[in-house]
């Protein structure tokens, strides 16, 4: 089982990137990145009520095993008086999970560590033999979005579901 304290590590680290996808400095002034970014880690249950009634929700995580399901979430928000455009959000996938196979398949991610990018169904990734074959969902390392316009005071949340490995 997993305790609180692992799904902390699994919160993994939000990067805001410039156009060429490298890490933008997170200290940068204000002036510079008015764009905020949060992130959390939410357990996926399914309650039944008195009536017998199912409902799926959201919930803080307390003690996780293989195989559930957790979404990642990055909100953010322009700060700022002007527009932000082409913005950049970049997750990174902790070891301990796999991209869900229920997840956009537009959503664009990397199998190599953020070397290349692309949508799962262009990629490959090498077998245990060296041998390429077409990347899977328990390849991805890396999500990434790219925000073509975020307005000042614009609020968003970008997500993607996992399982525990």
């Amino acid at each position: 089982m997993m305790s609180l304290a692992v799904i902390a590590a699994l919160s993994a680290p939000v990067a805001a990137q410039d156009d060429q996808g490298t890490a933008a400095a997170q200290a940068a002034p204000a002036k510079a990145n008015p764009v905020t970014l949060t992130g959390d880690v939410k357990a996926v249950k399914t309650v039944t009520d008195a009536n017998g009634i199912e409902t799926v929700q959201l919930v803080q995580p307390e003690v996780i095993v293989p195989g559930d399901r957790v979404i990642f979430g990055t909100g953010y928000a322009n700060d700022g008086a002007e527009p932000v455009t082409d913005f950049v959000v970049t997750n990174a996938v902790p070891g301990a999970v796999r991209l869900a196979p229920d997840a956009d398949p537009a959503l664009v991610v990397s199998v190599d560590g953020g070397k290349s990018w692309g949508v799962l169904a262009d990629l490959t990734s090498r077998g245990e033999d060296g041998t390429a074959r077409a990347a899977t969902h328990a390849d991805v390392t890396h999500v990434r979005w790219t925000l073509e316009r975020i307005a000042p005071g614009e609020t968003g949340r970008l997500e993607y579901p996992a399982i525990i490995r």
